[in-house]
């Protein structure tokens, strides 16, 4: 393995919760009195963080969102997610096979703490991230593997998120790849200086070539031997 740690964006990487998160956004952006399409959704606020659809609907309009859109987001968010949510096809086997080869993994998800605990805990991953595992240098264990946003105050496309990940887990940047499937989420690993594998499930590969992405793969089946 050429790696010394392996960064898992969260949304449509582990967990198939995009369809799902963006179906509701653009809804609620609706009734509030922003049309939004599930398209326009995708597109404009797949990978941030809920900074980035307060700025938008801001910059668009002029009007700010109501307080309390987001606690009223993320508990239709939630609701769904503790009904449909699935772990992306082929992730549990990715997983399985960089623990077999003893290398670190983490999360770093422009979502926040809770989100991701409540993605991984209804997909049965949790354990995964939340167990003890060596990793670099004296870097973290644990439940110290998932990282947000919120830990750095700014989401994706700032390079914030995935250098506060590779410190705490010990590594040093150029030593890390990243997985990702959003054009903010490239940049943003671009802009750490690690290598990103895009996942082009949702996202056209284009994009994310454009984006800078280093590698490209449409099933998760295709990661490991990617990585090596």
């Amino acid at each position: 393995m050429r790696y010394d740690l392996v960064i898992f964006d969260n949304d449509g990487v582990l967990v198939d919760s995009e369809p799902i998160a963006n179906r509701i956004l653009a809804a609620y952006l609706s009734e509030l009195g922003h049309p939004t399409t599930y398209e326009e959704s995708v597109r404009d606020f797949m990978g941030g963080a809920k900074h980035r659809i307060h700025e938008t609907v801001l910059d668009r309009s002029g009007r700010r969102l109501p307080a309390g859109f987001d606690e009223a987001f993320d508990a239709r968010v939630f609701e769904e997610f503790r009904s449909r949510l699935e772990p992306v096809v082929g992730v549990v086997e990715v997983l399985d096979k960089l623990a077999a080869d003893g290398v670190p993994y983490c999360v770093g998800s422009s979502g926040s703490h809770e989100r991701i605990r409540v993605a991984l805990r209804e997909t049965g991953l949790f354990e995964r991230f939340a167990e003890g595992q060596a990793s670099g240098a004296g870097g973290a264990v644990g439940a110290g593997r998932i990282f947000s946003s919120e830990d750095v105050g700014r989401g994706k496309p700032t390079p914030d998120l995935f250098l506060h990940a590779a410190r705490e887990m010990g590594v040093a940047p150029e030593r890390c790849a990243v997985v990702e499937d959003s054009p903010l989420g490239v940049r943003a690993a671009i802009a750490a200086g690690m290598d990103v594998y895009g996942f082009t499930a949702m996202t056209p590969a284009a994009k994310l070539t454009e984006a800078g992405a280093t590698t490209l793969f449409a099933h998760m089946a295709e990661l490991p031997a990617l990585l090596q």
